[in-house]
């Protein structure tokens, strides 16, 4: 879609479509129907309607497939339809396609919750215990018999001087 002209035929086509849907496709097999994008190819002979349909995770695989056929169906109504309003030559060709945007929606829902509780549990280890020593300042040390006095030092010299 690279001029502004397409860019308005696709806009109208989503509006008109989206108006057919709610008002005049009476299909018991669509169901909550949401357009989200239209696409039309730069020659204006083929538009892409993408569309997602509102339920739960779990009937969501069965109520695609019946408001795909349900679209299709309906494919030559809306297309008669958008020729009268649109008053272009050639009516684009349209092509239904489902929306993978919340599909991925949720994907990242997930990412970020695994996120979200991966950083409260660092944060709940960092509450508990110190990263380092529990104080990590340096005291001095005390004087112990094993220590080695400067003499001992000079000692060990001589014998490698020696070898």
């Amino acid at each position: 879609m690279s001029s502004p002209r397409v860019r308005k035929i696709a806009d109208r086509i989503q509006v008109v479509v989206a108006e057919m849907l709610e008002r005049r496709i009476k299909d018991p097999r669509l169901g909550f129907v949401t357009l989200t994008d239209v696409r039309v190819s730069g020659d204006s002979q083929q538009a892409t309607i993408f569309y997602t349909v509102l339920g739960s995770p779990e009937d969501q695989e069965a109520q695609l497939a019946s408001t795909a056929a349900a679209l299709e169906s309906a494919k030559g109504l809306l297309r008669s339809e958008l020729g009268k309003q649109l008053g272009m030559r050639h009516v684009p060709t349209l092509t239904f396609v489902p929306d993978a945007l919340p599909e991925t929606a949720r994907h990242l829902e997930d990412v970020l919750a695994r996120a979200k509780a991966q950083d409260e549990a660092v944060a709940a280890i960092r509450r508990e215990e110190y990263a380092g020593d529990p104080d990590p300042y340096k005291k001095p040390r005390a004087a112990d018999e094993d220590d080695l006095d400067l003499d001992d030092l000079d000692d060990l010299d001589d014998a490698d001087e020696r070898a």
